[in-house]
């Protein structure tokens, strides 16, 4: 048995194969879907963060021109809400309480954006022109937008019937060991941050088309992570139905990010109207709709501290943290924190933790995933912390890293969090970045720097993260008449190059081109289940499945053509679309093959692998910064990462899924950060008050990986989808305090930092 050396194999920078349809203009993203006689609908808002409300007569609205249907809450309460599907542990072993989203507000609000009505028009501007005539009577009260005071006595109360704005409480570690290595230590070190809260703003804003049959049922466009749980979101919990009766399609998706996960109010909001009109329903987001109302990510308040032995030694973590969950439990959001926390010791040999987590509610929009999903905070405590360790015991950060380092031959090492790494050469990374970066070197440009009036700073990081958590993700292959090759899998791309990676796959076991492999996603019609986009798992896990299916159906091949070649299945070699027998120029194309075969299962394959364990990605980020001191401007002036992917499939696709993480996580440190006033209202709802980083704030990204095979993985595969962001913020910031640290004495900056807040520090600095 042969199969010749692909092209395009794994391990192959082959470029992106979908994206020549793309750049011409030929995508189609949910608002290309075009029905005919499609109603376009639009969503009245809450101005108000709190309080109650009462709507008055309908009649005029109704009546303006287009309008086909004008829904609130009363017309919908046989429907459910978007669930909460994620619950933490807490202490007690009880389940702490959740708000589900209602469809559409019945009598208050909790934040602004917050759904009042849904109007159903001939066109957008008819819909929006009638939300107008609604009138909606507001008896506001206080709202609670600061999460540092959103636990004190007397602070205005999200859920007044819960009696305080805790949803929860999570701890883990052992308390009692913690206390005895602090009590022991040589030295401690608390640092306190803000993790800020973000908005994902994915090029492509939310959308969808919904239809009505009275036979089939929905049918459902919509731009998503993954359309199985979708439906499942949808059918099972809103509607109350078979799965069978929805169906959710996504085509092409600009952009996810974790907010294109979830299952929002729009969605059920214009099938049901579709089901009440029996026409098809649009309803597209505009981006002020987008800042308002998709799920925000991040915002926490963390305090940490890190005991130390005489040698530099951490001998106990203790973290409190303070997580925003916003106005109501977002799908997964109350476990976002917790997942995270689950990486709190980060690369280092620590055996004593102490951590608690306080969930808490706020008239904010909900919070969930977004790009790392709870372990990017993890990345970013840890590593500032270390640090601030390093600068107050007169220790060089990369010595004390060493000292701490999990070294290899401690694998498999179990965490006090339960995580298990599986394998790991941390100081083998860093070293290399190091190097690659000119760490030894940097004194010579902090002073070139100075003489320009610049404050120059270097800063790493070095993080791990879990991805590709256990699971599978079903593939299915077909051979067919014309010689293409269909796949079927559950997963979603949002741009990362599906189709290109899992074409490496079935071209390296089958021997076909790129050209003659189809990809096919997003459709609960043509797939039963799926586990969809999220948590870097589509390569991890899908390939696992795509890469056995496809020496499945090789062996099938070779079976079918050793019949009509007369040979042993063990002479045939597949390469170049045909089967052919060794040595020979004897060969049948797969087209044919696939024509004379009898048995349609003779053309299919399937698998399903199963992985037990996480895997466990990591590296180290080097940031270069400058800080002009009259301007407060920062530069990223050189960036080096070299990341331990284990095998990689595709080293370009890989080294854009890095570069579009690390250029989120500048965003977070330099720029981006979504403000509430005391009142509630979104002050950042929009790119004028919203900063976004742009391409003069990207430097050049040296990058790099020194790979150790996962064994977790059966493929050794790490998963990448979320590492750039991961060791992106404490990098940057570490750099930022390594400049402000010796001319002025400054060793704590908060995310974003931005010119006018650097700027006030270093006056503020100067003047005492």
């Amino acid at each position: 048995m042969t199969i010749a050396t692909p092209k395009f194999g794994v391990g192959a920078s082959a470029l992106r194969k979908e994206d020549d349809a793309l750049i011409k203009g030929e995508g189609r993203y949910t608002d290309d879907v075009k029905r005919e006689g499609a109603l376009h609908s639009y969503v009245l808002r809450s101005p108000q963060a709190a309080g109650t409300f009462t709507i008055g007569s309908l009649d005029e609205a109704k009546a303006a021109p287009g309008v086909k249907l004008v829904l609130t809450a009363r017309d919908i309460a046989h429907l459910g809400p978007i669930k909460c599907m994620a619950k933490a542990k807490q202490p007690s072993g009880e389940e702490h309480p959740v708000r589900d989203i209602p469809l559409l507000a019945v009598d208050r609000v909790s934040y602004v954006g917050d759904a009042i009505a849904f109007i159903v028009a001939d066109s957008l501007a008819q819909a929006q022109d009638a939300a107008e005539l609604i009138e909606v009577d507001y008896d506001s009260e206080d709202a609670q937008t600061d999460l540092a005071t959103a636990l004190d006595e007397g602070a205005p109360l999200v859920w007044p019937e819960l009696g305080s704005n805790q949803l929860y409480l999570h701890e883990n570690g052992n308390r009692e060991a913690t206390s005895k290595a602090f009590d022991a230590a040589a030295h401690v070190t608390t640092i306190q941050f803000v993790n800020n809260r973000l908005v994902s703003n994915y090029l492509e804003p939310r959308a969808c088309v919904a239809e009505w049959d009275d036979e089939a049922g929905f049918t459902i466009v919509v731009g998503s992570q993954g359309v199985h749980s979708m439906r499942r979101a949808l059918a099972q919990f809103v509607f109350k139905m078979d799965l069978e009766k929805v169906r959710v399609i996504s085509h092409d998706v600009g952009g996810g990010f974790g907010t294109k996960m979830f299952a929002y109010r729009e969605y059920p909001l214009a099938m049901e109207a579709a089901r009440l009109l029996k026409r098809p329903v649009k309803w597209t987001s505009d981006r002020t709709e987008h800042f308002l109302t998709d799920a925000h990510g991040r915002d926490n308040l963390v305090t940490a501290s890190m005991a130390m032995d005489a040698e530099g030694r951490f001998t106990g973590l203790r973290i409190e943290t303070i997580a925003n969950m916003g106005a109501y439990c977002h799908t997964f959001g109350p476990n976002i924190p917790v997942i995270g926390s689950s990486m709190s010791t980060g690369v280092y040999d620590i055996q004593n933790l102490d951590l608690t987590i306080k969930a808490v509610m706020t008239h904010t929009a909900p919070v969930d995933a977004y790009r790392g999903a709870g372990r990017p905070e993890a990345a970013y405590l840890i590593e500032r912390l270390v640090d601030a360790c390093a600068r107050e015991t007169g220790r060089k950060p990369e010595e004390l890293r060493r000292i701490n380092f999990i070294r290899p031959d401690q694998f498999p090492y179990k965490t006090p969090t339960g995580r298990k790494y599986d394998v790991g050469e941390f100081d083998g990374h860093m070293t290399q970045a190091m190097d690659r970066a000119g760490w030894a070197d940097f004194e010579a440009r902090r002073e070139d720097a100075k003489a320009q009036g610049k404050l120059r700073g270097i800063g790493m990081a070095t993080y791990i993260e879990a991805c590709a958590f256990a699971g599978s993700e079903p593939a299915h292959l077909e051979l067919n008449g014309d010689g293409t090759i269909t796949l079927f899998i559950g997963t979603q791309t949002n741009g990362q190059g599906h189709a290109t990676a899992y074409s490496q796959f079935i071209s390296e076991k089958i021997g076909i081109d790129f050209d003659k492999i189809i990809v096919r996603q997003g459709d609960t019609k043509e797939l039963d289940r799926g586990g969809g986009t999220g948590g870097s798992r589509s390569i991890p896990l899908g390939g696992v499945s795509v890469s056995h299916a496809s020496e499945v159906l090789a062996e099938k091949i070779r079976k079918l053509a050793g019949k009509e070649l007369e040979a042993g299945p063990e002479d045939i070699e597949l390469v170049d679309g045909e089967a052919r027998i060794v040595g020979t120029d004897r060969a049948i194309n797969y087209g044919d093959l696939a024509k004379g075969a009898t048995d349609p299962e003779d053309l299919k394959a399937m698998s399903d692998i199963k992985q037990d364990e996480a895997t466990y990605p990591n590296g180290t980020h080097i940031a270069e910064v400058e800080i002009d001191p009259e301007t407060g401007h920062v530069d990223v002036v050189a960036y080096t990462i070299v990341d331990d992917f284990g095998v990689t499939v595709n080293p370009i696709l890989l080294m854009g899924q890095v570069h579009g993480g690390v250029v989120q996580g500048i965003g977070q440190a330099l720029g981006e950060q979504a403000v509430y006033s005391d009142d509630g209202q979104l002050i950042t709802a929009s790119f004028m008050d919203y900063a976004v980083p742009r391409a003069d704030n990207v430097p050049f990204i040296q990058f790099e990986t020194r790979n150790v095979p996962s064994t977790t993985n059966a493929l050794g595969i790490k998963g990448a989808g979320e590492a750039g962001t991961i060791g992106a913020c404490p990098s940057i910031m570490n750099a930022l305090v390594d400049a402000l640290d010796g001319p002025l004495g400054i060793r704590h900056v908060e995310m974003p930092a931005t010119p006018d807040r650097l700027w006030a520090m270093m006056q503020d600095a100067k003047s005492h």
